[in-house]
């Protein structure tokens, strides 16, 4: 894990609020499907979020995951660098989010490099994971391998349709509603009885 010091204050508050919405139940999910669509390369993490963090970011997983998706010889990550280096590895991490976004995950679903290799939000990459298995599995090429049951087949190509589908699997937070005038309120808030009753 990057080296940062303690968080205090607002910015702890918020980091709390941000861990609270990683899902251990969906990193297994993910984990298996990872190791299943890569192949023998790719051996297991412990159970975790820290651990799931170490195995992903040093960004080789990942291209291997995203050059699985495509027939051979069309691979989007021509070469996975073996450095150790830490601007070598963010620059993999970045690869896989850039062909990420050419197979089809929406700009909005894609978590940005920090948030992996700092560890800042692990929640916005089972966010990315998930809507690239949910392609995945959409585009129904023969490439996508493992349970098609892991993820949701979309529909559309609308971005919204994913948006509804990952809001029910990773919701805002514990406290929040949505009132369908899209936008998230806090139940413990003087405003959202008025905004319950529609007001």
């Amino acid at each position: 894990m990057a080296n940062r010091g303690p968080s205090y204050g607002l910015s702890r508050e918020v980091q709390e609020k941000i861990e609270q919405k990683y899902d251990p139940d969906l990193e297994q999910r993910l984990v298996d499907w990872i190791v299943a669509q890569c192949g023998g390369s790719v051996e297991k993490p412990p159970a975790g979020r820290e651990d799931f963090q170490k195995w992903l970011m040093d960004g080789t997983v990942l291209c291997r995951l995203i050059n699985s998706l495509y027939p051979k010889g069309k691979e989007p990550v021509k070469k996975i660098s073996e450095s150790q280096m830490a601007f070598k590895q963010m620059e993999k991490i970045s690869q896989f989010l850039q062909a990420a976004e050419a197979y089809g995950v929406t700009k909005t679903d894609i978590f940005q490099t920090v948030d992996l290799w700092e560890g800042k939000d692990m929640a916005a990459v089972q966010r990315t994971l998930m809507a690239l298995g949910s392609v995945a599995v959409t585009n129904d090429d023969g490439l996508y391998k493992g349970d098609p049951d892991w993820f949701h087949r979309l529909k559309t190509s609308h971005p919204l349709v994913f948006f509804l589908y990952v809001s029910a699997v990773i919701p805002p937070s514990r406290n929040s509603v949505y009132t369908g005038k899209r936008r998230a309120i806090d139940e413990s808030s003087p405003r959202s009885s008025c905004a319950k009753a529609g007001v």
